[in-house]
């Protein structure tokens, strides 16, 4: 006969106020296998846990109920408390008596017969507990980072710092991501290369990071502890191993007007290029589609038409015939910070890079161009050399107009989300701009000004303060009038229309996921949004993990960030994968599905269902060797114990522990005793 004790909890007044609390544990108690049952005020409390352990040896209980809160806030605490009273912390379970119960009613009398049908199930499931054991896996103590921005750089640092390895993977040729791209950034107007470069350098001479640049994951496979990754090195058709960065091969390349990638159009690079002079690593990449070798071989010509680089570089380092390579790495945990792209169509070509706004000019007018194009403009290391000056004609505009929510919060674009920077990185333009033309105007459309942040409030009204003007409005219509372009709006404060004659026009374009999110997001099986942001698994709780146990998130391929919020969850990603590899084997629950391999037929419906990749073919041989049949198998390593293969599978010969079939129908059966 089984001996349950039952516990439920006043949660100060949250339960107590609709529920009858002492009339759920009288009721409890008279229940068959009820051993004990009470109430407390606080059962979560030093007193609370140690009314549950006196019980346990003093009732000399097989099994605790709690009914209490959710067990995603106490269900480990109850179950510690179990565990040093001696009884295996599975066989405790919590009924949830306030989230579905005392919140969602105001009736006390039927709340408290609710309570006392939701804790009678849980009794009866706890009748058919088995005292399970906690799955140990063995972790590999090395980390991948996706990403090599600046959340990537600070969780690749802050993982190595704590003595683990790490491979860094980066799709661009240099890491750096858009932080290498600005001029100042806000709130301090600090130099943005100057904060970078330095952590740069640190991440490419650190001895425990690996740095794959101008690669990108190809596949993965395994299990949190255990991930197999393969990673495509691009070719560059340069050997890193000889090259010196000494820049010899750039100078003397006869193609050196393609439009530049680093400086969003606005500039020009040659076939064989590195993206900007603080390029990490400082190696060169030839651009196949661009390089008259490469398209004189296209073309079939039977001798190279070029090949001036590899005559140029003493080192032969130039080695056209290079292929991409597949390299294995086998790493314990994942850290996605691919960043973020701007709402164009993705591609730096003349016509194509500001091509999807023509209600603003956008692509057809020259001088109306993004916030990244600005910030080159304002850049030291930009096409212009830091000067202001329109990419029309170069002189420097008198007048520019800033409009905020540029398909950012614009159900009509898709985009219902606000990108939450573009009101910061306005005001910090006004002010670059003011600060380099002095008797320059800056003007303002927006809807509001969103400054959420430390010191952000400020730094907007500074803007305002140093005369930039803010007209609280949307643009309907530019348009090109001669030299200058007239920008017509609506002032709603004043209630009249605007129009103005801007020498120049920028637009705060949406912040969105990078371009192949999606792609990478089913390879390492983690969900997206609507939007294609990488999912967390909880917004408060675990705001740095996925769905997928070992994979976390950082940065703006989560959500639209800024540079501190980036920083701050690359720390917080790198604290909890230096938490996992603290331990050479990782512990973890035991609520995985299991298969009966007597009644398997291998109809991999389970397979075809599973989220996670958990389940696995397994060959069923005789002793001769001969094979009889293969079977599935769950990897308890993957399994999230989600119960989809149990609830799937024809011949019920899958078993999820803590939710066998017997435990549920038990549950069920207890509201209709």
């Amino acid at each position: 006969m089984a001996r349950i004790g039952v516990f439920v909890c006043h949660c100060g007044e949250n339960i107590s106020r609709t529920v009858d609390t002492a009339a759920v544990a009288q009721a409890l108690g008279e229940m068959p296998g009820v051993a004990h049952s009470t109430d407390y005020k606080y059962m979560c409390s030093d007193p609370g846990q140690s009314l549950i352990q006196a019980a346990i040896a003093e009732q000399k209980l097989d099994g605790v109920v709690v009914a209490a809160c959710s067990p995603h806030m106490h269900e480990k605490t109850f179950r510690r408390a179990a565990a040093n009273a001696g009884l295996n912390p599975f066989l405790c379970e919590m009924a949830n008596i306030r989230e579905q119960c005392s919140w969602i009613h105001d009736d006390r009398e039927a709340a408290t017969a609710k309570a006392i049908d939701l804790v009678r199930m849980i009794v009866e499931k706890v009748k058919h507990n088995q005292p399970l054991q906690p799955i140990h896996i063995p972790v590999t103590r090395r980390a991948l980072v996706i990403g090599g921005g600046i959340a990537g750089i600070q969780a690749a640092l802050d993982i190595a710092d704590g003595g683990c390895e790490v491979v860094l993977v980066e799709k661009e040729p240099s890491i750096g991501g858009h932080m290498s791209q600005l001029s100042e950034t806000f709130p301090t107007l600090d130099c943005s290369q100057c904060i970078l470069t330095p952590r740069m350098v640190e991440v490419y001479q650190h001895p425990r990071i690996k740095l794959l640049s101008y690669s990108e994951v190809e596949s993965l496979e395994g299990f949190i502890g255990n991930f197999k990754v393969t990673i495509r090195q691009k070719a560059r058709f340069v050997d890193e191993s000889k090259c010196n960065g000494c820049g010899d091969c750039t100078k003397k390349c006869p193609q050196k007007k393609i439009p530049s990638e680093f400086d969003a159009g606005l500039g020009t690079r040659t076939a064989i290029f590195v993206p900007f002079p603080q390029a990490v690593p400082n190696i060169p990449v030839i651009d196949r589609a661009n390089c008259l070798l490469f398209k004189g071989r296209a073309k079939g010509k039977k001798k190279d038409v070029c090949g001036i680089c590899a005559r140029t570089c003493t080192r032969g380092a130039i080695d056209y015939d290079q292929e991409d390579r597949l390299v294995t790495e086998e790493v314990g945990a994942i850290v996605v910070a691919t960043g973020y792209q701007l709402y164009t169509i993705g591609k730096i070509q003349p016509k194509e890079y500001l091509r999807g706004y023509g209600e603003y000019g956008y692509g057809e007018i020259p001088d109306v161009i993004d916030g990244l194009q600005f910030e080159r403009l304002a850049s030291a290391s930009g096409p212009t050399a830091g000067e202001i000056r329109r990419p029309s004609d170069g002189k420097v505009p008198k007048t520019v107009v800033f409009l905020q929510c540029i398909g950012s919060r614009d159900p009509a674009k898709g985009i219902e989300y606000c990108s939450k920077i573009c009101c910061m990185y306005v005001a910090k333009h006004t002010m670059l701009y003011q600060h380099k033309v002095h008797d320059g105007q800056a003007v303002v459309f927006f809807m509001d000004v969103r400054a959420g942040g430390k010191g952000y409030d400020e730094f907007t009204r500074r803007a305002m303060n140093e005369g930039a003007l803010y007209l609280r409005g949307r643009v309907s219509k530019m348009y090109r009038d001669g030299e200058v372009i007239k920008v017509v709006g609506y002032d709603t404060l004043s209630g009249e229309q605007i129009v103005l004659d801007a020498d120049m026009v920028v637009l705060a374009t949406a912040m969105m996921p990078q371009l192949g999110i999606e792609s990478l997001a089913q390879t390492l099986s983690v969900s997206y949004d609507q939007y294609g942001f990488i999912n967390e698994a909880h917004p408060k709780l675990r705001p740095v993990e996925t769905n997928t146990a070992g994979v976390f998130v950082a940065g703006a391929c989560q959500a639209p960030r800024d540079i501190p919020d980036s920083v701050a969850m690359a720390s917080a990603a790198a604290s909890k994968i230096l938490s996992l590899f603290s331990n050479a084997e990782l512990s973890r629950e035991p609520m995985v599905a299991h298969v009966n391999p007597a009644t398997c037929t291998g109809c991999f419906h389970c397979e075809r269902v599973c989220h996670f990749g958990a389940i696995q073919r397994k060959e069923v041989r005789d002793r001769q060797g001969n094979l009889i049949k293969v079977i599935a198998e769950v990897n308890e390593g993957v399994c999230q114990g989600c119960g989809t293969c149990q609830a799937t599978c024809p011949s019920k010969s899958i078993e999820l522990a803590g939710f066998t079939d017997a435990q549920v129908f038990s549950a069920i059966n207890a509201i209709f005793a």
